[in-house]
């Protein structure tokens, strides 16, 4: 009897998972290795082939069996043993096909390196916490949240100020929060080759008073400045203009009673108003007042061994039946004296341009310290770092608000570093000097930040600016502010269906107590909310913060050097006190209070660097990140850049009848985010 033994193969059927991988870095020596984590089990880890010359390309994962729904993936490095040789990588995203055919997008955007070797990544559905139903998802959730917290803390930097980033140098960030390769090496060059680029006649540094100004002119090749300024700087007409669309369009308001401290009389403005009497056009909403009283008291920075002046005006403007906006008086100190005279328009040439000059430092010094740096950048830090800090990459905010953060961090260190250090320009080269802008000035600032200034609608109306004519910023500004409004609104309440889900969010009111307390000092006065409780304050405040990082910051720094690159308009000290008597300045005499060479090269550096629209400019709108997932999120982005791009033909038209075009807040001009 023959015995037959058959013998049975086992096949093992493997499950593939295909993984399209988006990255930046071209290749990587890094050993990088992937888990796929889902409802009904997770993946062996398995080697990532991220060698290659293209910044997309696949990759299999094989399993055993599906590992169901797909919740994560994680990714972890191991160093490739290459010393100094590509030691980092960065992943834009993740696309995993699914053996059922289904596409799962994993937003990355991280770097991948010996400090951070490990990322766990969720889908790109936005999820509030409380609809979180997976204890993988929650726990991925409180990670993500633990290892932002550790990466970005809070320090003091003024017991009176903004709280800042605990970071002294931009190498202390981690690396997504650091300028991009390209940006950083064109801002050292950039700061090392600003006087080449402006054709500084380097000989004649060091010299102490300009000669005429026309050896001024002669002096620079003015690269971006509007020629307009210069030829029209010293006239009435434009000094008015720059209060409404210059570089500080926020300081002017409307005067319907004159301040005890400032004594205009009809007879000293007849000339300017004709038949009108003050008090009459004071009541009809003509009047405007810009006082710069927070710079009363201060002595006056050293300067080469020489004492600056810095006065704190008062000047009083009419807007004329014709539209134009041009000064009536200007008292170059607070409190009335036979020494602090009123300078009328019908005083001596030089006598009026020098009490003009003056109001100019002042809003060098004003624009600079409480309308750029504190009410964009250092705004702009605050509500970076509350985002990062309280909000996960699952969060809707957080993928709303990620955009609007980038490169702050490293910009702000830098400001910190070259213009408000112990030996930056500030303490350099301005007329406050950086211990007084710091110590005294900037707190003086803070006591007048409220919510409703920084929320255009209100603070046009707070100003009685709504009906002034030819203020382009806030008319261009005000169609911003609607804009965002509106796409905001519509992202938000795809997440936040009731006041209910508001209130029921505890990452959400983290967050604005954080902004609360860290931006704002826990002052009630402020008006900035402690808690939210509707979904509509939700989105007013949002548009605010994104409306303060873009379009704001656009047009307090875009405008700097078209400005002020034409010195007298926009000096940066001011080397002698104001005249005492009317009658007595001269040429000589305004030439010898302008700044002298060195101080105004390096005034003109600064600002040229600052205004200078950067190689990697996003502009809003424009999001390099693909973090929502959502299809009706996806709609309200598109609508949102539709809006701009009707707004931009708007002003196009606008600007075509205008001698000096008003384009500081066309879209391609605002960035997204304080970058620079």
């Amino acid at each position: 009897m023959l015995s037959h033994t058959k013998y049975f193969t086992v096949e093992l059927i493997m499950v593939e998972y295909t993984v399209e991988v988006h990255s930046t870095t071209v290749f990587t020596l890094e050993e990088i290795s992937i888990r796929l984590i889902g409802t009904n089990g997770e993946s062996e880890p398995q080697i990532l082939h991220t060698f290659s010359l293209s910044s997309v390309y696949t990759s299999n994962v094989s399993c055993t069996k599906s590992v169901g729904t797909l919740l994560l993936v994680e990714l972890k490095a191991k160093p490739s043993g290459f010393k100094y040789v590509f030691q980092e990588w960065f992943c834009a995203k993740l696309v995993v096909t699914t053996p059922e055919g289904e596409k799962v997008h994993f937003p990355c955007y991280q770097w991948l390196n010996s400090k951070k070797p490990v990322v766990s990544l969720r889908n790109d559905k936005a999820t509030l916490r409380n609809e979180e139903t997976n204890a993988a998802l929650l726990r991925q959730r409180y990670q993500e949240l633990a290892v932002m917290q550790r990466d970005f803390k809070w320090k003091k930097y003024h017991h009176k100020l903004p709280y800042i980033i605990d970071a002294e140098t931009p190498s202390d960030l981690p690396h997504e929060a650091r300028f991009s390769f390209t940006k950083n090496i064109e801002m050292k060059f950039n700061a090392l080759a600003v006087l080449a680029e402006l054709k500084v006649q380097s000989f004649m540094v060091g010299s102490e008073s300009w000669e005429s100004l026309e050896q001024l002119h002669s002096f620079l090749w003015y690269p971006t400045p509007k020629e307009y300024v210069r030829q029209h700087w010293k006239s009435d007409k434009f000094f008015g203009y720059q209060f409404l669309n210059g570089l500080n369009p926020l300081l002017i308001e409307r005067c319907s009673k004159l301040p005890h401290n400032f004594p205009v009389t009809d007879d000293m403005v007849k000339s300017s108003l004709g038949r009108r009497h003050l008090d009459s056009e004071m009541k009809e909403g003509n009047i405007f007042l810009c006082d710069y009283k927070r710079l009363s008291g201060f002595e006056g920075n050293m300067i080469n061994d020489r004492r600056q002046s810095l006065t704190a005006p008062l000047c009083l403007l009419y807007s004329t039946p014709k539209g134009n906006l041009i000064p009536l008086a200007i008292q170059l100190y607070q409190e009335p004296s036979e020494e602090n005279p009123i300078f009328l328009p019908t005083d001596s040439k030089w006598d009026w341009l020098l009490a003009k000059t003056f109001v100019r430092s002042a809003e060098f010094h004003e624009h600079e310290l409480n309308f750029h740096l504190l009410r964009t950048h250092l705004l702009a830090e605050v509500f970076s770092l509350a985002t990062l800090r309280n909000l996960p990459s699952a969060h809707p905010l957080f993928k709303l608000l990620m955009p609007h953060t980038r490169y702050t961090f490293h910009i702000n260190i830098m400001a910190r570093h070259l213009l408000i250090s112990e030996d930056g320009i500030f303490k350099r080269h301005t007329a406050i000097g950086r211990d007084d802008a710091v110590n005294t000035f900037l707190p003086r600032a803070v006591s007048s930040l409220t919510y409703s200034s920084l929320c255009l609608p209100d603070n046009i109306k707070e100003r009685g600016l709504e009906n002034i004519p030819n203020y382009y910023y806030r008319d261009d500004g005000l169609k911003f502010w609607d804009i965002i409004h509106k796409f905001v609104r519509g992202v938000l309440t795809c997440y936040y269906k009731t006041d209910g889900d508001v209130k029921e969010d505890p990452e959400l009111q983290k967050w604005i107590s954080d902004i609360f307390e860290y931006g704002f000092l826990k002052k009630d006065e402020t008006g900035i909310p402690r808690s939210f409780s509707k979904v509509e304050e939700v989105v007013k405040f949002v548009t605010m913060v994104i409306f303060t990082v873009s379009a704001q910051h656009a047009a307090a720094n875009n405008s700097q050097f078209d400005f002020g690159g034409w010195m007298p308009n926009l000096p940066t000290s001011l080397r002698l006190p104001p005249p005492k008597k009317k009658g007595e300045s001269t040429e000589t005499t305004f030439l010898q209070t302008l700044p002298d060479v060195t101080t105004t090269i390096h005034g003109l550096a600064v600002l040229f660097l600052l205004s200078k629209k950067s190689f990697d400019h996003y502009p809003l709108g424009v999001y390099t990140e693909d973090l929502f997932g959502d299809d009706e999120a996806r709609r309200h982005i598109s609508e949102f850049q539709e809006d701009l791009r009707k707004l931009t033909s708007e002003i196009d038209a606008r600007n075509s009848d205008l001698k000096m075009p008003y384009d500081y807040l066309k879209p391609a001009n605002v960035d997204n985010s304080v970058a620079l």
